[in-house]
């Protein structure tokens, strides 16, 4: 059963790897500009929330193998519906309703029903690790795939190559959907309970809390808007810059490899901190320099360590709950920090637009070091009174 969560995450990484990229210079090509590019974004990831939250409410009450396939047929229906629009409320629509994800991150319906099957594991931070390790290598190489429109486009229209990137990612919904329907459905292992959160409730929505600080200030540089302001900034080619998102793809995912035995030795808020805060320095040195091969050196420093406070995230809150609560604590948790997210591309498509291009890098890594400030002070010893209770 984890083999195939594995799988699916790779698949679906794999297109948001292509995706994050081509996103924006299918958008540009349509005609629409940096501020509607922000707008979109935002209403991917506000879209995402509330089906996430549904998924917390009510997901209790059905299978996680039902709900694993509804996300994927939507997936297929939200890449067809991109392939085959072209004005900008219609694309809004299917960019709210649907499973676009402009971020390197897993940010859609799928990441809580994923973590409910994986947090079964015995050594749940290194499943956590290799979750994330393949989502981050898949998007490595889906990031590679954003060249192909540049290739084709010797043999179409520019329009019509970016357009078939769209298709694609419809073509991988289906091959997840295929894949989830030979899921054994884990409600065998995992108690239904009576209310989404119980006993846990609290440490749940301070969590939450802290981790929508965290969420806002990466929505000011999701990998889309990174990426337009390569080309807007820099002038990077989409080859190139698909190319370079491969590169930083690869080395969250090695990273990421390390976040288990890492965990395992200074803990779970000790490996989150003392990565995070020196990759945001990272990218507030990316915004501050005047030359692409400085900024591209201190983004792929900054990707480095950016990613391997994720594993250990999921494993704490997975800790830090009863087995009941699991599928509404990944929820509840998630959709903040969704929410939060998705405030923020519209106001770096504004600054964008502004001409403050560096202004939203600073301001991410900023805000970031605030929330691991905040989140080591709150919850340090939490975790040690959680590992306690489980070894007693």
């Amino acid at each position: 059963m984890i083999g195939r969560i594995l799988a699916g995450r790779a698949l679906r990484s794999f297109a948001d790897g292509f995706i994050a990229v081509v996103l924006p210079a299918y958008l540009l090509a349509l005609g629409l500009g940096q501020l509607e590019v922000g707008v979109l974004s935002t209403a991917t990831l506000l879209g995402s929330a509330l089906t996430t939250l549904a998924v917390g409410r009510w997901g209790h009450r059905f299978s996680i193998r039902r709900l694993l396939l509804v996300a994927a047929l939507l997936m297929a229906f939200t890449g067809l519906g991109f392939a085959g629009l072209s004005s900008f409320w219609p694309l809004l629509v299917v960019a709210f309703a649907g499973t676009l994800n402009p971020s390197s991150g897993d940010a859609s319906v799928f990441m809580p029903l994923d973590h409910t099957v994986l947090a079964a594991a015995t050594d749940r931070t290194s499943v956590f690790a290799r979750y994330s390790f393949i989502g981050s290598m898949a998007g490595a190489v889906g990031a590679l795939g954003a060249g192909l429109p540049e290739w084709l486009g010797a043999r179409m229209s520019m329009l019509d190559a970016l357009r078939l990137m769209f298709v694609l990612y419809a073509v991988v919904g289906v091959a997840v959907w295929l894949l989830y329907l030979r899921l054994p459905d884990p409600h065998a292992e995992v108690e239904r309970p009576a209310v989404p959160l119980g006993p846990s409730r609290g440490i749940v929505w301070r969590l939450a809390g802290l981790f929508s600080i965290d969420s806002f200030a990466g929505g000011l540089v999701l990998n889309s808007l990174l990426a337009l302001w390569l080309f807007e900034r820099h002038g990077m080619s989409l080859a190139a810059a698909g190319a370079f998102f491969f590169w930083t793809g690869l080395l969250a995912a090695g990273s990421q490899l390390a976040a288990g035995p890492l965990a395992r030795r200074i803990g779970m808020i000790n490996t989150m901190v003392f990565t995070h805060i020196p990759s945001s320095l990272f990218l507030i040195g990316a915004a501050l320099a005047s030359r692409l091969d400085l900024a591209l050196a201190f983004l792929l420093a900054r990707s480095l360590l950016s990613q391997m406070d994720v594993p250990a995230r999921g494993a704490f809150v997975m800790s830090v709950v009863t087995p009941a609560e699991r599928p509404a604590a990944a929820s509840f948790t998630s959709v903040p920090r969704s929410l939060a997210s998705a405030i923020s591309p519209s106001i770096t498509g504004a600054m964008f637009a502004a001409g403050a291009m560096a202004a939203p890098l600073v301001a991410c890594g900023v805000l970031k070091i605030a929330y691991d400030i905040a989140l080591f002070a709150a919850f340090r010893q939490v975790e040690a009174r959680a590992s306690e209770s489980q070894a007693g």
